[in-house]
């Protein structure tokens, strides 16, 4: 049903520096990943990581240009987990409506465990939206062209309204949705985020009915 929700391609990440394809690349982001989770991102430096992977610093900067380099390279990698989760559970949705709940649905629960569960993660995906990383905005736009795409295929079958400009009832969504996909606003209100989630994805799902 509908069109494929994750083949939006992804811009290059900033400050990477050689060959995009490089395995020295990915063995500097996994060893990177690692000392984060473990230290947490504010705490780490270049220097930090060269010691711990074996490298010299000034091999690491032939492939990144900076620590938020790196931590783009990783938020990236996490972040893309998020949306292909969300696809692929939005993708079972049997209609506009429900693809647009499990969306969501699968957005906020990563975005919470990622909370409760991999806190030194969280510091780098807080850095990334207090920084407007390109990671950042690059998944932002990302889910935006996922609801784009439940709007459009729900007008299609009769299923929302078809007045509102799409850039603008897109724009409107991502901003309602915002306080439950941003890991510094969720955190300021932990409490019953199924219910309250649930309730806003309702009220704007019967502001798209016809």
């Amino acid at each position: 049903m509908g069109h494929p929700m994750n083949d939006i391609p992804d811009s290059p990440a900033a400050g990477q520096r050689g060959p995009a394809d490089h395995s020295i690349r990915d063995q500097i982001v996994s060893a990177a990943d690692e000392h984060f989770r473990h230290y947490g991102y504010g705490k780490t430096t270049v220097s930090d990581l060269a010691k711990a992977i074996g490298f010299s610093k000034a091999y690491i900067y032939k492939f990144f240009d900076s620590k938020q380099a790196i931590g783009e390279a990783i938020c990236t990698n996490c972040l893309k987990e998020i949306t292909d989760n969300a696809a692929a559970r939005a993708a079972e949705g049997r209609s506009a409506p429900d693809r647009f709940r499990r969306l969501f649905r699968s957005i906020i629960d990563d975005t919470a465990e990622m909370l409760f569960q991999e806190r030194k993660m969280h510091d780098i995906a807080a850095a990334s939206c207090a920084e407007n990383w390109g990671s950042a905005q690059r998944y932002l736009a990302q889910v935006a062209a996922m609801v784009e795409r439940i709007v459009l295929d729900g007008r299609e079958a009769g299923e929302f309204e078809r007045k509102t400009p799409i850039d603008e009832l897109t724009g409107a969504i991502m901003q309602v949705m915002k306080p439950f996909m941003h890991p510094m606003m969720l955190e300021l209100d932990l409490d019953d985020i199924p219910e309250r989630s649930g309730a806003v994805i309702s009220l704007v799902l019967r502001s798209l009915a016809p």
